[in-house]
């Protein structure tokens, strides 16, 4: 007896053909999803059209729409699980709006993967730098008027939220905003790429970021071509190659626009006073709703959110309108999971709770006419004390300055140095054998397994030991001490070149013993810490030498901090010329363009940091009683 065969065996032609077996054309069934997408080529006012993914939930109703504009590929954004969940499909930053059933659209920016036009770095606004008559702001206008007109399961009201250069979109489309964009949230944004945001740090390049990211952003519109290296250890790769001009030209960069443009203005001129986005949203009236979000420790723009905020509160003065949330983050955690940084554990996912307990109640409030939260104008994560607290400003009006000296014998204290003649500590600063940014063997932060995010809490150990690093420690502390603020290094310093790098660091020493967490035990943990290019301390925006061996004052703001230096542990504070290969090295003899230095500049330098009545190198702490 034959066995019995199913139906599909019925229908089925076994026998040998040449044909494809690929259908002409293939329809998913999605009968389980519960969503709809869609993809849209959305026109622009000049014509061009941009790639817009639109996610749309199952039986939405006079939902809001939550945009996100990126250069990373719309398409592959939203897919971070191919699954029927939205929340699921959705990037984590989306968690919350996902769950509340918003349209959530993701779109690629002129000149991006599967938008047309051309695309430019960072666009600046419509301006002296920008004379095509469209920017971010447009494009981000005429997208939100398709939005509210042709997705029926709209209510008409739209935010836009996004990190890091999406966070720049996101500032972007306040300029001239649409009316129907009702609130917007900026994460760990791009704001001015000078000052302390991925580019530059007051004059030193960010190499080892800043380079492959031209590289992989610029070489095709999708990002075809990527960073290449034959060499694991950053450290010695840049050391052999020189200078940064000699990194690009290995890549053949010499044809990518914004290698271009960022070489010939390496100084603070008006190529990057008038695309700042703190200076742009200052000259223009509040409009929007904001929530600005950033990291204490984000190693890639920890200068953006608190210079938004100082430009936008003063249009604010009740704090109705502009929010700043500080978490204990690094670049990306406030849009993930946020448990812990290197080292370092916090009070629960804080990155979790501040998306589901402060972000949607925000959106909500704007977009769907929900109560209006109680949302604190200051919103501030406490490192040591692992606690938030709300402000009514930033910095917080009841934080006082405190001058912490140098002192003698590696000492560090509120007392100001007596009377001296001379008296100073001193280093040889040697080009060849820079202080690493990391303890060796850097890990790029390209690589498959990058720890690039944990930089800034880096034990700094490895930097202590060495003798071209200057170490000054307070006795172990019998009281806390709590700062909240912007902390300024009044460093006094002389070299014996003709141009310098100071690198200026504030750091918690763990105890000798944490039996609760032995891996921190006698941790020099990093704080907040920069670095200042010495041919700008007169002019940002016009490099000049360094009188070799006189005494000069730097005023140099670090990051902001919030903390508590808790009893039994000490501050220390550190100074050091290079930070390498993070940033290129000064050569210590004045050069037109240090990009491009020739070999024979690169020179040793004495290097004196002086503590006496009349130079009293000091670190001015916001400290809270």
């Amino acid at each position: 007896m034959n066995p019995p065969r199913d139906d599909f065996s019925k229908d089925v032609d076994t026998r040998g053909t040449a044909d494809s077996e690929i259908p002409e054309k293939f329809t998913p069934k999605t009968d389980s999803f519960d969503y709809i997408r869609r993809e849209e080529m959305i026109p622009m006012r000049d014509g061009v059209k941009l790639k817009t993914i639109i996610l749309v939930p199952k039986e939405a109703q006079d939902a809001p729409i939550v945009i996100t504009r990126t250069p990373y590929n719309a398409s592959v954004t939203t897919l971070r699980f191919n699954s029927p969940n939205l929340s699921s499909v959705v990037p984590q930053i989306n968690d919350t709006t996902s769950a509340a059933r918003y349209i959530i659209v993701y779109q690629d920016i002129r000149g991006k993967y599967g938008s047309e036009g051309d695309y430019v770095m960072n666009k600046p606004p419509t301006g002296p730098l920008n004379t095509t008559g469209t920017d971010h702001s447009t494009d981000c206008y005429d997208t939100i008027d398709w939005l509210v007109k042709n997705v029926a399961e709209s209510n008409g009201r739209v935010a836009v939220i996004g990190g890091s250069y999406k966070g720049f979109t996101t500032l972007m489309s306040t300029i001239n905003p649409h009316p129907a964009l009702k609130a917007v949230v900026p994460f760990a944004s791009m704001v001015d790429g000078w000052i302390g945001d991925d580019w530059f740090h007051w004059g030193a390049f960010r190499q080892e970021v800043a380079l492959p990211f031209f590289y992989n952003q610029q070489a095709t519109r999708k990002n075809e071509i990527l960073w290449w290296s034959d060499m694991p250890d950053t450290y010695e790769a840049y050391l052999r190659a020189g200078n940064a001009g000699t990194v690009a030209s290995s890549r053949g960069m010499e044809s990518i626009g914004f290698w271009q443009k960022l070489a010939a203005h390496t100084a603070y001129d008006s190529f990057w006073q008038q695309q700042a986005v703190d200076k742009l949203l200052a000259e223009r009236p509040l409009t929007v709703p904001m929530l600005i979000v950033g990291g204490l420790f984000d190693e890639q723009d920890q200068y953006g959110s608190p210079a938004v905020y100082k430009a936008l509160a003063p249009k604010d003065p009740n704090g109705r309108f502009i929010h700043l949330v500080l978490g204990p983050w690094n670049h990306a955690q406030g849009r993930r999971e946020a448990r812990s940084l290197g080292l370092l554990q916090f009070e629960g996912d804080t990155g979790g709770w501040f998306r589901r307990k402060v972000m949607q109640p925000f959106l909500d409030h704007y977009l769907r006419d929900a109560p209006k939260p109680e949302t604190p104008r200051v919103l501030v994560y406490e490192t040591g004390a692992n606690v938030w607290h709300h402000y009514d400003d930033w910095p917080p009006t009841n934080a006082r300055t405190r001058s912490l000296y140098v002192q003698e014998d590696g000492k560090l204290g509120f007392e100001a140095p007596p009377a001296a003649k001379q008296a100073f500590d001193e280093y040889v600063s040697d080009p060849a054998k820079p202080v690493p940014y990391r303890e060796r063997s850097s890990i790029p932060k390209y690589a498959s397994e990058p720890t690039h995010g944990e930089w800034l809490v880096d034990d700094q150990r490895h930097a202590a030991s060495r003798t071209d690093v200057l170490v000054w420690t307070t006795e172990p502390l019998k009281k806390p001490v709590r700062v909240a603020g912007e902390p300024i290094a009044r460093l006094f310093a002389s070299t014996s070149g003709s141009d310098s790098d100071w690198v200026v660091k504030i750091i918690d020493v763990w105890p000798d013993e944490v039996p609760e967490n032995p891996k921190l035990s006698g941790c020099q943990q990093m704080l907040s810490a920069d670095i200042f290019r010495g041919r700008y301390r007169e002019d940002l925006s016009v490099a000049k030498p360094l009188d070799p061996g006189k005494v000069l004052e730097y005023h140099i703001p670090l990051p902001h901090v919030s903390h508590t230096f808790l009893p039994g542990h000490r501050i220390m504070v550190q100074v050091q010329s290079s930070w390498f290969p993070l940033y290129d090295r000064n050569p210590q003899t004045f050069v037109p363009n240090i990009m491009f230095a020739p070999p024979e500049s690169y020179r040793k330098a004495t290097q004196r940091v002086w503590r006496t009545a009349e130079f009293p190198t000091a670190i001015e702490l916001p400290v809270i009683s």
